[in-house]
């Protein structure tokens, strides 16, 4: 910007145009008073001969200070300065034009357009210069201010927009009749669809299912109508539409905008897809917590529960052994004898799976029989699949070799596929029919589960096993079972694969697991020989609450040779303990005042050469202080209702610790 200083000179002689114009000069000074800018003329010396009207205007000199005046002093030093330079130029006859900013007294900065013109007669060297300065500094001020708001909306536009595509949410905007206007990045992503694509089309079309476009539609109207907006300015939960033809939830927000006299509406969308997934996961685990308390109570109904019913069953299959035995020459009576024994043992079956399910505990791995876990789980859902109309069909490889398993993991996983093939046959017409059976491979045995029912649809045998996928009806399972079944089974080394088969032939489960056992024959196990230096009679000390389990023991225990007294309580066996020999100790674990646990511990200090030699028979190993116990203490444990060979067995192994 020039700056420029004006120190007015000493009052010099009025000047004239007369000796410059001869010809007319008031004509021509009449003419420059006339014009809207500063006019001044400088003679060859540079002093000012003349200055038009709008010069004394805004300047406020009166003609009898400037007119003689160096201009030197009247534009100051500075300027004068700027000026130099182009003296010479002009006198040598080029015109010269200039605009900028500069400082005047009294008036500060002003934007002014100049022009320097040279004038003399044709010819001659110019005589003097006529400057002509237009103020522009209001119309500079206008624009200035103008290109600062435009820079301002620029910005802001560039803000906005900046923020409309960085935006996580989608924005679809359309004008009054609807039609899209702003599509931003998120919505392209969210409903697959380019920003270029969809301007200018209907937002229903786009985004909205066809069976709300009716309803939008006359939305529409109605505020095309005047009539106000029912959804605007809430949050609601909509279905909306991919590209691909998918709907999924959002979460919308529409407001109006109304830019001069266009009116915009704006909706902010969501997509809920994830929250829902979050939602229906969550409710999920909490159906899984809740099932997990439930059967954390049932669990504990059941060890009571167990405790009571296998007191009776262990009587009646005891009581029905006995009596078998006692009938050996009356074959009749013998084999009625047997049934009783045989149902009676089929009921502890039932029983010790309940228990197994509901226990809690780490995985245990022990030899383990598949074919027996079958017919547990079979046992188990006998009435079951009797009140379905199903029929059941078992063929068992009698020569399976055992496997090292946890038997109560597999135990459910076999569960698990009867209850599922029960299931699938609930639609089906005709006969239903679901067959159980065993075999084994080279480095592996399997058991098969198949059913003649509906089958599984090509297009679902892959997710089948995906964990919440369930093709039953709503309420009914949770869509765990074949992915939790096949997990157990791979923790063990082997799997669980669905066959291939035609559709409309039912479903044909295969379990698998690695083969680390030799094959045996399924035939009762022989009763272990005597240690050398066992007694053949020895003394059995007996210990249960309940009199007529203890006479059921004892009745067992003496057809065997051996002399046994009974004790009802700890407390008891403790007296005869401390009167008596003993070379064995069979004891019920839950009993009152002194109960199993105590008792061993009491024998252990005061009796320890049969610390080692205690069985204990108990319908309740469920509980945490029966389970913790029976996983520390050396002693045997048989699991109420026995047989009365496995009493007999147990006994003579006790015994063969001597």
């Amino acid at each position: 910007m020039d700056q420029r200083r004006f120190e007015i000179a000493p009052p010099a002689s009025p000047g004239d145009l007369s000796d410059l114009f001869a010809e007319n000069p008031a004509a021509l000074k009449a003419l420059f008073d006339g014009i809207p800018a500063r006019v001044v003329v400088l003679n060859g010396e540079e002093r000012l001969i003349f200055a038009n009207y709008e010069f004394y205007r805004f300047s406020g000199l009166d003609a009898q200070v400037v007119i003689g005046a160096h201009v030197g002093q009247i534009i100051g030093r500075e300027g004068y300065e700027i000026y130099r330079p182009a003296k010479d130029r002009i006198f040598g006859g080029e015109a010269m034009h200039w605009e900028g900013w500069v400082t005047l007294p009294n008036h500060g900065a002003r934007y002014t357009r100049e022009s320097l013109v040279p004038y003399g007669p044709a010819g001659e060297k110019p005589r003097a210069i006529v400057v002509m300065s237009l103020d522009i500094t209001e119309q500079k001020l206008r624009e200035q201010d103008l290109a600062e708001k435009v820079r301002a909306l620029e910005a802001a536009e560039s803000l906005k927009s900046s923020i409309v595509d960085h935006a996580l949410a989608a924005l679809v905007s359309t004008d009054a009749r609807g039609r899209i206007v702003e599509f931003n990045p998120a919505a392209e992503k969210m409903f697959g669809r380019s920003r270029a694509a969809v301007i200018g089309h209907e937002v229903s079309e786009i985004i909205i299912p066809e069976r709300f476009r009716a309803a939008h539609h006359a939305g529409m109207d109605r505020i095309l109508a005047g009539q106000p907006a029912r959804i605007m300015n809430q949050r609601l939960e909509l279905e909306a539409l991919r590209a691909d033809g998918v709907e999924f939830p959002v979460e919308m927000v529409l407001w109006k905008s109304v830019v001069g006299e266009t009116v915009h509406y704006t909706a902010s969308l969501i997509d809920l897809s994830e929250r829902r997934e979050a939602a229906l996961k969550i409710q999920r685990e909490r159906e899984r917590l809740r099932q997990s308390e439930k059967l954390t109570a049932m669990g504990s109904l059941l060890a009571g529960v167990a405790h009571e019913l296998n007191n009776p069953l262990a009587v009646v299959m005891g009581r029905a052994d006995l009596l078998a035995e006692k009938c050996a020459n009356h074959p009749d009576l013998q084999q009625d004898a047997e049934r009783i024994r045989e149902a009676a043992e089929r009921c502890g079956r039932i029983v010790r799976t309940f228990l197994n399910m509901a226990r809690s505990r780490p995985a245990v791995h022990g030899k383990t029989s598949l074919n027996a876990l079958a017919r547990a789980a079979v046992d188990m859902l006998a009435y079951t699949y009797r009140t379905h109309g199903v029929e059941c069909v078992m063929a068992f490889d009698r020569a399976l070799p055992e496997v090292e398993a946890d038997a109560d993991q597999v135990g459910q996983v076999v569960l698990n596929l009867l209850v599922n093939a029960q299931q699938a046959l609930s639609q089906s017409t005709g006969k239903r029919q679901v067959t159980v059976s065993t075999g084994s491979a080279i480095d592996a045995v399997w058991l098969r589960v198949a059913d003649n029912g509906p089958g599984v649809a090509d297009d679902l045998r892959e997710r089948i096993f995906d964990p919440f996928f369930t093709t039953k009806a709503e309420g009914i399972g949770t869509g765990l079972g074949l992915a939790v079944s096949r997990g157990i089974t791979r923790e063990h080394g082997g799997d669980l694969v669905l066959e291939p088969a035609a559709p409309a032939s039912g479903a044909s489960f295969v379990l698998r697991l690695p083969l680390l056992a030799t094959a045996t024959e399924e035939t009762p196990a022989a009763a272990p020989e005597a240690a050398p230096g066992v007694p053949t009679q020895a003394r059995v000390l007996v210990v249960d609450d309940e009199s007529e389990i203890a006479d059921m023991m004892r009745s067992i225990i003496e057809a065997a040779g051996h002399d046994v007294a009974t004790a009802e309580s700890g407390l008891v066996a403790l007296e005869l303990l401390g009167t008596a020999r003993f070379d064995a100790i069979v004891s019920d674990l839950r009993m009152p005042d002194m109960d199993g646990a105590a008792l061993w511990r009491a024998v252990k200090e005061h009796h320890p050469h049969l610390a080692d030699r205690m069985l204990f028979v108990t319908g309740d190993t469920l509980s945490p202080g029966a389970s913790s116990f029976l996983a520390e203490q050396p002693g045997l444990v048989l699991d109420k209702p026995f047989a009365a060979k496995d009493l007999r067995e147990r006994v003579e192994a006790l015994l063969a610790r001597r």
